[in-house]
């Protein structure tokens, strides 16, 4: 075949207008059949191959006039064509030696158009397939598009719970890598384990409630930075503008965790008060600036936007717990700091916050977290108590709103001694400040077992009397609110008192 005849269909068709081009009109009739068959397989072929290149490249559609244009853009399938050519001569040669090997040659080819025919229905298959698949299939419609959207959400959800998972155990793994894997190491993370086993029945509860409730907005951006989020848990009394509590969770600069606030936070938003978790960032991630910084920005936020969320813009409490009361009262006082000295811009202020509220915190760093605190010389930055006895910062100081401490007598974590300094130097320094404890409570006891043990919580309802203080409605519902309903056994919850690690 001439090589510019490069346009199969043309060349097959000139085939059958003049048969005898092919080879000597006096082949055997075996061989005459096998050629034609061959021919009309080829020509089949190639007609199959044009449509793939039109259906894989639309512009083809406009170069099929053009034969040149076709040998440059579409080498590959050409050469399989020519090659099919010098079958269909290898054919007439074999045809022409014997009737035979004609027959012979006749099953081969059958064989071999048969296999090439699947293979082209294969090919076909698995294109209309995926043309399919990228229109979007076929329409469900209605419910079917509604469930698709519920997978996705739960898709959605469940793709971020994995890579903040991944996340924590990453950070988790470098935290031993810096510390090193000693024995207090490795029995402080088996304790952990065991405490954490005692309180898995209300963990599954509360757990279900922070996946699955209504009533919890998870997730809510306030920062650039991967752990810039806030978890809000919304009443679901929406009567009115509801106090505010802006919550930072414990977990001693390490693993914090804005989910770790969800008991606390479904059993506020039951007393009609909007808790905001803020999350941020731990060590070694970030260190103590960092921390200090994500806690700002999340309080400006709240400050800022709790209205659309139905909350009450002059109410707002902040309030952290272990390593997250002393991340807050940082956040605190750097603000007031900011405040005192004019010029400094600010994008919120601590006469926003109605009172402040410490459990089981520490205000003075000592030398074990300079790594965290960024060195020795930042011990003094990042220790509140410190600051405040500061003379040249007693305006700043002055401009705090009230302080309360809760902190347990039997809390060897942080000995409640630091809560009880802390509010004697406040108030030296002229701030409202109290320090209250209850007796043989630890480290835990305050934020944990004792609201899964349900019933009655002091310290649970101090604070809920302090929010609600002036509200003489919200107060009438707190005299008759029923009692909390118990999420661990007390056995378990014994158990748990005696391993944890904290």
């Amino acid at each position: 075949m001439p090589s510019s005849q490069i346009l199969p269909v043309t060349t097959i068709h000139h085939h059958h207008k003049s048969p005898k081009n092919l080879g000597n009109s006096s082949s055997p009739p075996i061989a005459e059949t096998s050629l034609s068959i061959k021919e009309e397989d080829e020509e089949e072929s190639v007609n199959q191959m044009v449509m793939n290149l039109v259906i894989d490249d639309p512009s083809t559609r406009l170069l099929i006039s053009s034969s040149d244009e076709i040998t440059t853009s579409h080498k590959k399938p050409l050469l399989s064509r020519n090659s099919s050519f010098s079958g269909i001569s290898t054919a007439r040669s074999s045809t022409s030696s014997s009737g035979s090997s004609s027959s012979e040659g006749l099953g081969k080819f059958y064989d071999h158009s048969n296999k090439k025919r699947r293979r082209r229905t294969a090919s076909e298959t698995c294109l209309l397939s995926s043309i399919v698949c990228s229109d979007g299939g076929g329409g469900g419609g209605g419910a079917g598009d509604e469930g698709s959207g519920r997978q996705q959400s739960l898709s959605r959800e469940v793709g971020h719970a994995a890579a903040e998972t991944f996340l924590l155990t990453r950070l988790s793994l470098q935290l031993l890598t810096y510390l090193g894997v000693g024995y207090r190491w490795v029995m402080r993370f088996v304790a952990l384990g065991f405490y954490s086993l005692m309180l898995m029945p209300g963990f599954i509860q509360v757990g279900y409630y922070y996946f699955f409730s209504k009533q919890v907005i998870r997730s809510v951006v306030y920062g650039d930075q991967p752990r810039n989020r806030i978890d809000l848990y919304i009443p679901k009394n929406s009567d009115g503008p509801k106090p505010v509590v802006a919550f930072v969770t414990g977990g001693a600069w390490i693993i914090g965790y804005k989910a770790w606030g969800s008991l606390l936070g479904w059993q506020l938003s039951e007393r009609d008060i909007i808790v905001a978790c803020i999350d941020y960032r731990n060590f070694p991630q970030g260190t103590m600036s960092n921390m200090v910084q994500d806690a700002c920005q999340g309080i400006s936020f709240v400050c800022e936007k709790i209205a659309d969320y139905g909350g009450d813009p002059n109410r707002i409490y902040l309030m952290g717990q272990s390593a997250g009361a002393h991340i807050a009262c940082c956040a605190l006082v750097e603000q007031a700091i900011k405040e005192a000295v004019e010029g400094e811009n600010v994008s919120w202020s601590v006469s926003q916050i109605k009172a402040y509220f410490g459990l089981s915190g520490g205000y003075e760093v000592n030398k074990f977290e300079c790594s965290i605190m960024e060195g020795e010389e930042s011990l003094r930055r990042f220790s509140p108590e410190v600051l405040a006895q500061d003379p040249s910062l007693k305006n700043a100081i002055s401009l705090l709103p009230p302080i309360v401490l809760f902190h347990g007598t039997a809390d060897y974590s942080i000995p409640s001694e630091a809560s009880t300094s802390f509010a004697e130097t406040l108030k030296g320094a002229g701030v409202r400040a109290e320090a209250i404890t209850y007796e043989g409570k630890t480290h835990t006891d305050l934020f944990l077992q004792d609201p899964m043990r349900g019933g009655k919580d002091q310290m649970f309802e101090d604070l809920v009397s302090i929010v609600h203080a002036g509200d003489q409605e919200a107060e009438a519902k707190d005299k008759v609110a029923p009692p909390r309903r118990r999420l661990v056994p007390e056995c378990m919850l014994q158990l748990a008192r005696k391993v944890s690690p904290f």
